[in-house]
């Protein structure tokens, strides 16, 4: 089993000790959630913060799996700052998509998990590795990364609009592929230059 680049392992620690945290209840995490603007209680911090929190031990495995798996891959290809770069910046624009989406919408409830970020990798990792053929848990049919995005990206646009889904935050999903696309394409541009 291949080690696990550095940038990844730390977010993997830093995530679980978090939870860890959490769950001793040492302390408040009110202040570190992704609360919307209209809230009263968003700090400029929060759309970093956010990422580290997790609502439940199957939300922080699933979460670390798609970073082990997609990350772990990236990192080795892009190196630990560039890797580091497109983790901001999904984390970054999924932030920004749910803040908007709360306020447009008038939700006053918070945000907590690296899923945008993770939804940022699974998306990089298409754009790198089209063709690669990845078998995903649940089908598990044997398929090329792109599909593999392409249905998941589709999957969590339907599903922002879908009243039944509460408690996931699926515009922050899409949000987190929308920033690692940009910066990803802003990447590809400056090499032509």
């Amino acid at each position: 089993m291949p080690q696990i680049p550095s940038v990844t392992k730390a977010f993997i620690l830093a995530c679980v000790g978090v939870y860890c945290l959490q769950t001793l209840q040492l302390w408040s995490v009110v202040p570190f959630e992704l609360w919307p603007v209209q809230s009263g209680r968003f700090q400029l911090w929060q759309p970093i913060s956010y990422a580290f929190l997790h609502g439940s031990a199957t939300h922080l495995f699933f979460n670390m799996l798609g970073l082990f798996v997609f990350g772990s891959e990236l990192e080795r290809v892009w190196g630990p700052r560039r890797y580091l770069q497109i983790l901001v910046a999904s984390t970054l624009s999924a932030a920004l998509a749910q803040l908007l989406f709360t306020w447009l919408v008038g939700i006053d409830s918070p945000t907590i998990g690296a899923s945008g970020a993770i939804f940022g990798l699974l998306l990089s990792f298409g754009m790198l590795f089209p063709d690669r053929i990845i078998v995903p848990l649940l089908p598990p049919i044997p398929m090329k990364a792109k599909y593999f995005v392409a249905i998941f990206g589709g999957l969590e646009i339907l599903l922002v609009f879908d009243q039944s889904a509460g408690g996931i935050a699926h515009i922050a999903h899409v949000g987190g592929m929308i920033g690692a696309w940009g910066l990803i394409r802003y990447w590809r541009g400056g090499r032509r230059r």
